[in-house]
């Protein structure tokens, strides 16, 4: 419905928006603008919230007295103050409530970006670990594959010079232990046994070597192994653990046991297969030192000869 322009005008005067007064006339019958003041009493709120822009319109500065011929009583003037009071304190409560709102962002955006800070820190920090994990690693293997160049040249070297080749390193601790140093043997201080025994066990390594020589590696652990054996039963023949070898021993077999001339060698030497041939046993009473000693000539010539064996038909 239209509505009076005067009343219209008037309550604009007082800092109410067009819409807002254009509401209230029409609400309170357009009849005074008394009338329109005390709908705006009851019913502001409402009206205000239903329009966003009336709330920073509302009672800001409103002038009270008016040259227009309307008469505005005292009690209206007053509603007319408490509806800007009312104004004034809702539009601070939503300005603390966005300034609440705003800091509440900041101290979640801050704690999103710290703990972002800390997932890229701790990220950064195990690829590091990691990083130097690798670098070790590849620094060790480096280090190994010099080591092993090393090797190689100094054993070809020793090869090119005719010099012996150096002896493998000690047998496995499952293997009998050897009672005293395990230095070679001396072939010269050692006393003559029958040309045609030392014969055989110089044939029977011969064969190993020459039968493996794409294995050198394994052959020269075997006679090493075998050295072992002897020297161990040479030194302490009353020992029985020095004169029994369990065949299906997995070093034994890994070492000597897969040479059908490793053993041949042990039997040579007076080992004897026993318990149903699960034993190599050699009795006390077989046990002869000469040709213990000259066994272990023969392994001193097969570990110290580079060329042992090679020619062999």
């Amino acid at each position: 419905m239209e509505v009076d322009e005067r009343m219209l005008g008037e309550l604009e005067a007082m800092g109410f928006s067009k819409a807002l007064a254009t509401k209230a006339l029409s609400s309170s019958g357009n009849s005074n603008i008394e009338d329109a003041i005390n709908w705006l009493v009851d019913h502001g709120d409402d009206a205000a919230t239903s329009e966003p822009s009336a709330a920073p319109e509302v009672l800001e500065n409103i002038i009270i007295e008016t040259s227009l011929p309307i008469q505005i009583s005292e009690q209206v003037k007053l509603r007319a103050q408490e509806l800007r009071g009312q104004a004034r304190k809702r539009r601070a409560e939503q300005d603390m409530g966005l300034d609440r709102e705003r800091e509440k962002e900041r101290i979640r955006t801050g704690k999103d970006l710290l703990e972002a800070k800390r997932m890229a820190e701790e990220s950064e920090r195990k690829r590091f670990l990691s990083q130097r994990k690798a670098d070790k690693e590849e620094d060790k293997r480096a280090r190994e594959r010099i080591r092993q160049k090393l090797q190689q040249d100094k054993l070809e070297r020793r090869r090119m010079l005719g010099l012996p080749m150096e002896v493998p390193a000690s047998v496995n601790t499952e293997l009998p232990q050897q009672t005293n140093n395990p230095e070679l043997v001396d072939p010269a201080a050692l006393p003559e046994m029958p040309a045609s025994a030392r014969e055989c066990m110089r044939d029977c390594l011969r064969t190993l070597k020459h039968q493996n020589k794409d294995d050198n590696t394994g052959a020269m652990r075997a006679f090493q192994t075998l050295l072992i054996y002897v020297k161990n039963v040479f030194k302490d023949p009353d020992e029985g653990k020095f004169r029994k070898i369990r065949i299906s021993n997995p070093v034994f077999q890994d070492r000597v046991g897969r040479f059908e001339e490793g053993v041949k060698f042990l039997e040579l030497c007076g080992f004897e297969r026993v318990e149903g041939g699960n034993f190599l046993f050699m009795p006390r009473e077989r046990v002869d030192r000469s040709m213990l000693k000259s066994a272990a000539a023969e392994l001193h010539n097969a570990l110290t000869n580079p060329f042992f064996g090679l020619f062999s038909t």
